[in-house]
């Protein structure tokens, strides 16, 4: 099935607000084509000065007469109480807290309290979207949404952009999938939109990270789009023009409400099954990897054989490759076994 704009949630716009004719361009473009949420960032951190930081407070006033002129709610980014009190006055429907602002507690702090001393009346029109740290840390990202459900804000969700890492990768800010999906798991009521400009990095692969976000069940998505890419401010590589964006979203393909079958839980009950033999084999070679840990205490041996765990974790490697397994996930697969095994000798140490 084709997705609609009407059917996943799309919030769509340029990563900055650079003029208002850019604006305004943006907004009747991806009006017209459907989209019903428009974002542009005002204040942009940037990692170093003397980049484009945003236009500021007089930008809000675009986003107003945009949200006048299309009906569209309008979104961006704070950072800072005063952010939140000149957001609010300008009328702007939907505030997302960044990812260097949301792995900083004081800052998330700062912003909630901002929030809360407005009237519930006022809290309950708005939206606030908290995305994730740069760092790959749950417990950080659920403690900034907490902060700011506490200040009274009931419609809440969450942002995956993706997480910073060093060295080359595909990805500008690689997905780490398994975050979004247990934080989903802990808090299964929170809307989740997936920004796959900010994890692509590059706008050729954007529908691919969307497409992705969608087959795991993302609640919507973040995607930026500028008239002009290659004329834009920040982030120029990144962005879509609107019917780029428009074209896009006709090609994704929406499995949401899948019916269960007789095929599909005979699928699942093998998956169970092997699920179950593969806990028994864990825990036999704990077992054994306690008797290891006492031969060793009995003979004044270390815990840890280096060399030996070196040419077994490229034996594995190569062996699970050779099954059809990536090697990135047998090579952490095997160091997460090794990391226990090395826990059981370390206990039966202590216990000896």
């Amino acid at each position: 099935m084709t997705t609609d704009k009407s059917r996943v949630p799309v919030i769509a716009g340029p990563c900055s607000a650079e003029s208002e004719a850019q604006v305004l361009t943006a907004a009747r473009a991806l009006a017209s084509a459907g989209v019903k949420m428009f974002r542009a960032g005002v204040w942009k951190p940037r990692t170093k000065p003397g980049g484009f930081e945003g236009i500021g407070n007089r930008a809000l006033q675009w986003l107003r007469k945009a949200k006048e002129q299309t009906g569209m709610s309008v979104a961006t980014e704070v950072a800072t109480a005063t952010h939140v009190r000149e957001a609010m006055e300008a009328g702007i429907d939907i505030l997302w807290i960044g990812a260097r602002t949301s792995a900083n507690p004081f800052a998330v702090q700062e912003i909630a309290d901002a929030l809360a001393a407005y009237p519930q009346e006022s809290r309950d029109r708005l939206t606030v979207l908290i995305k994730n740290p740069v760092n790959p840390d749950l417990e950080l990202w659920i403690g900034a949404i907490e902060r700011v459900e506490r200040a009274g804000i009931r419609n809440l969700g969450a942002i995956h952009r993706g997480f910073s890492s060093y060295g080359r990768h595909l990805y500008r800010n690689p997905p780490k999938w398994r975050i979004p999906i247990e934080l989903r798991r802990r808090l299964p009521g929170l809307p989740i939109y997936c920004d796959p400009s900010h994890i692509a990095g590059k706008k050729e692969l954007v529908e691919s990270i969307s497409q992705q976000a969608l087959d795991l069940g993302f609640d919507g998505l973040m995607i930026e789009s500028h008239p002009t890419p290659e004329e834009a401010l920040s982030d120029a590589s990144q962005q879509l023009t609107p019917d780029a964006l428009v074209s896009m979203l006709g090609r994704l393909r929406c499995r949401r409400g899948a019916i269960d079958s007789e095929p599909l839980e005979e699928l699942r009950g093998r998956i169970d099954s092997i699920d179950d033999e593969l806990l028994d084999l864990l825990a036999k070679r704990m077992r054994v990897s306690r008797e290891i840990g006492l031969y060793k205490e009995e003979h004044g041996m270390p815990i840890l054989q280096k060399d030996r765990y070196n040419s077994l974790m490229q034996q594995r490697v190569e062996r699970g490759v050779s099954l059809g397994l990536d090697s990135a996930f047998v090579r952490q697969i095997l160091a997460a076994i090794h990391e226990e095994s090395v826990r059981e000798q370390l206990t039966m140490r202590r216990e000896c």
